[in-house]
């Protein structure tokens, strides 16, 4: 971050902290606050916020969401996706909240809940490319890789520019032993700048 991003941030801060002193019980406020403070690695400020949003407004979704990716970022995985249960507990349909469970259990290993996670994720938004990215990965570790194709398919029609979700059509047309079809998307996904791993570009050439 350059010396005017950080003042700029600086900046930002002091008048939202001010609009905080000004609007104690505003959720709002704080949620703002909560999230340029994490913009500006101030961890336990941010953390802090969040809290106090929660503590405001015990329904408020958003600093759920937001208290779970904070988890997540730091690897705490069973917290996030107890931020996360509660943010569904609050509104069972919140793509967001089914999409970041679902990358909690890919991190955690268990591949069935993560698919499933991230299957109500595209019932509830079908639009969410992001949703259907990590369908992709999910029913790749759970060796389902037609439909992970499928998946990566959806997620390249909602972003065709997108670079990671052609990797993911590739990874699962290679395993799916469609080694052509695995190259093309993989050809795709470099030019658009994204960055494959050497080993599966040497493997797909292995088969071809």
């Amino acid at each position: 971050m350059s010396a005017q991003q950080q003042e700029d941030l600086s900046t930002v801060i002091a008048e939202l902290e001010e609009k905080c002193r000004e609007l104690p019980d505003n959720v709002m406020a704080h949620h703002h606050l909560a999230l340029v403070y994490r913009k500006a690695g101030r961890r336990d400020d941010a953390l802090r916020k969040l809290e106090e949003c929660i503590a405001l407004d015990a329904h408020s979704v958003e600093a759920h969401i937001n208290l779970g990716a904070f988890y997540f970022e730091e690897g705490n995985l069973d917290k996030a996706l107890e931020a996360n249960q509660t943010a569904l507990r609050i509104n069972p349909e919140l793509a967001q909240a089914h999409n970041n469970i679902g990358l909690i259990w890919q991190q955690k290993g268990d591949a069935a809940k993560a698919v499933a996670a991230c299957t109500k994720a595209t019932m509830h938004d079908p639009k969410m490319h992001m949703a259907w990215l990590n369908l992709s990965s999910a029913q790749v570790m759970a060796g389902d890789f037609s439909l992970a194709a499928k998946a990566a398919q959806e997620a390249i029609k909602l972003e065709p520019d997108l670079g990671v979700a052609h990797n993911n059509l590739a990874v699962a047309l290679y395993y799916a032993e469609d080694y052509q079809g695995a190259k093309k998307a993989m050809t795709r996904a470099l030019e658009l700048g994204y960055t494959v791993d050497p080993r599966f570009v040497a493997a797909v050439e292995q088969e071809l």
